[in-house]
């Protein structure tokens, strides 16, 4: 007979227990140091702030700063990752009580977009100036970044489709990347050109992407 190179249940069992421990301590100390950011960065209304002020606001060390972040862009990726996942979990939440999909999708066009303007009374750094930044250094980290929000307008957009809705030829993922990128893009760049005598609405945004998703355009 061959012997098991299996090892003991007791000690695979001790094991387990011990690495949650540890990746529990290691997501404490990390949340630490995010929500020591997030303060720092509403105070200052900036993202411009030094890797030992978040580490002496956290009261931890500056070594296990680095054992969990390589640096300031890393902590700041993480944060801007964390804003945009909340986020698509509240598109979703307030998307998934109609039973029309076309409305569905409205509802997460437009909310997207009143999320995505820059609120005067509260400045937004993370998107506003990281963002921006992000965008043309780390493309490919953005589109990371981004993943779970596209994901929930592909889905969107396939319930259009599934209902025979969608415009002939357009395809579920790439209407969800140009709906998506067409509202985010109004949002912020309107606001920042100045233009409040006459700003674009929730409204008027759903109505132009809903033409190029279902060819449904409102008579005004």
């Amino acid at each position: 007979m061959t012997a098991s190179n299996e090892e003991p249940l007791w000690k695979q069992r001790a094991v387990e227990r011990s690495t949650r421990a540890v990746k529990l301590r290691a997501e404490q100390k990390v949340q630490r140091f995010l929500d020591a950011a997030q303060a720092i960065i509403i105070e200052k209304g900036t993202t411009d702030f030094t890797v030992q002020e978040v580490v002496d606001r956290s009261r931890q060390s500056l070594r296990s700063f680095y054992q969990h972040f390589d640096g300031k862009h890393e902590l700041l990726l993480a944060l801007f990752e964390d804003a945009l996942r909340r986020s698509t979990e509240q598109i979703a939440s307030a998307a998934s009580g109609p039973a029309d999909p076309l409305e569905r999708l409205k509802i997460a066009v437009q909310l997207l977009f009143e999320l995505s303007r820059p609120d005067p009374a509260t400045k937004h750094p993370l998107f506003s100036e990281f963002a921006s930044q992000l965008m043309m250094s780390h493309p490919d980290e953005v589109a990371i970044a981004h993943a779970p929000l596209l994901a929930l307008f592909t889905e969107l957009t396939a319930g259009v489709e599934a209902a025979g809705r969608l415009r002939a030829g357009v395809r579920p993922r790439r209407a969800a990347a140009l709906v998506m990128q067409t509202a985010m893009f109004i949002a912020r760049s309107h606001s920042a050109s100045g233009e409040n005598v006459h700003p674009l609405t929730a409204e008027e945004v759903w109505d132009f992407c809903a033409g190029g998703v279902s060819g449904e355009i409102r008579q005004v």
